[in-house]
């Protein structure tokens, strides 16, 4: 893996907002947040097949970092089960008027 500089970071942080390292086993991936198009394709394709959706948030927020952790099960699964923590939720209110 090419390293990654803070000045990558920071480019990445100027071009996408959050950016969040995730480290398994020695290897490392950088994600940024999913939008909705990518959450909404992720839910489609993962209706069926609940790894699909975790394929499909890991290949379209990946920023950079080891491929072996797209490619090999268990860093994948490793990663996997951090993905929820990229998808912010906002807490909304709502009011009967």
């Amino acid at each position: 893996m090419k390293e990654i500089d803070s000045k990558q970071i920071d480019a990445w942080k100027k071009a996408h907002g959050d950016v969040f390292k995730v480290e398994v086993d020695g290897k490392v991936c950088y994600l940024k947040k999913p939008d909705r198009k990518v959450l909404g394709a992720a839910s489609v394709l993962g209706k069926n097949d609940p790894m699909k959706y975790n394929e499909v948030l890991l290949e379209n927020c990946w920023l950079g970092g080891d491929e072996e952790i797209k490619k090999d099960d268990s860093l994948f699964l490793g990663v996997s089960s951090h993905l929820a923590e990229i998808i912010e939720i906002k807490t909304a209110e709502i009011k009967k008027l």
